[in-house]
C-alpha cells in the first residue's frame, strides 16, 4: 500500500511540474505578445490573452485534484469529504459500555436458560451504573440494550419519536460511561 501511495505522490509532483511549465509557457507567450503589440501600436494593451493552453492546464489541474483525492483516501482510510458516511458507525468507533448479554440477564432477573449468569456483585454494578440515569433515559436504555428492542419499537412502546429514543440512549450511554470511568469498580 505504501508503494501505491508513493506512486501517487510522485505522479502528483510530476503533474504539478507540468502545470507550472504550462503556466510559465503561457506567461512567456503573454509577454512576447504584449511586447509585439506595443511595438505595432505603441500601446500597452494586447488583444490576445495567451490562454491557448487553458484546456491543457485545466485537464492537468483536474488530474492533480484526482490524485490528491486518492492520496487522502489512502492515507486516511476513508472517503475524503464524506461527512455522514457509514464509517461513522463502524466497529472501531463504536463503544460497548456493557456486554449486551449481561444487560439482558440483568433485566430478565432469571438465570434459567441465560447464556450469562450474573453474580450479586455484577447486578449491583449494573444497578449502580443505571442509577445515574433519569427515568426516561433508563426506560429507553433498558428497552434497547436489555430487552433488545430497536429504537423504532422502543419509540412505539413509549409513544415518543424515534429520534427522542436515540437522544435518550445516547445521553444514557454518556452518563454511564462517565460514571464507570469515575467509579472505583468497573463493570467487567
Amino acid at each position: 500500500m505504501q508503494e501505491l501511495l508513493n506512486g501517487y505522490k510522485e505522479t502528483r509532483k510530476a503533474l504539478e511540474q507540468i502545470q507550472r511549465s504550462l503556466k510559465d509557457f503561457d506567461d512567456a507567450i503573454r509577454v512576447v505578445r504584449l511586447e509585439e503589440a506595443r511595438r505595432k501600436t505603441g500601446k500597452a494593451k494586447s488583444t490576445c490573452n495567451g490562454d491557448e493552453n487553458k484546456p491543457e492546464r485545466q485537464i492537468i489541474g483536474e488530474m492533480i485534484g484526482d490524485t490528491e483525492f486518492v492520496i487522502e483516501w489512502i492515507e486516511s482510510g476513508r472517503r475524503p469529504g464524506n461527512k455522514r458516511g457509514i464509517e461513522r458507525r463502524a466497529a472501531y468507533e463504536r463503544e460497548r459500555l456493557m456486554d449486551p448479554v449481561r444487560m439482558q440477564a440483568f433485566v430478565s432477573r432469571s438465570t434459567a436458560g441465560s447464556p450469562c449468569n450474573l453474580t450479586e456483585w455484577q447486578r449491583f454494578q449494573l444497578a449502580d451504573a443505571l442509577s445515574s440515569l433519569t427515568e426516561r433515559e433508563r426506560e429507553c436504555f433498558v428497552l434497547t440494550h436489555g430487552e433488545g428492542f430497536s429504537f423504532e419499537e422502543t419509540a412505539r412502546l413509549l409513544q415518543i419519536t424515534k429520534s427522542s429514543v436515540q437522544t435518550f440512549v445516547t445521553r444514557a450511554q454518556a452518563k454511564i460511561s462517565e460514571q464507570v470511568s469515575n467509579s472505583l469498580f468497573l463493570i467487567g
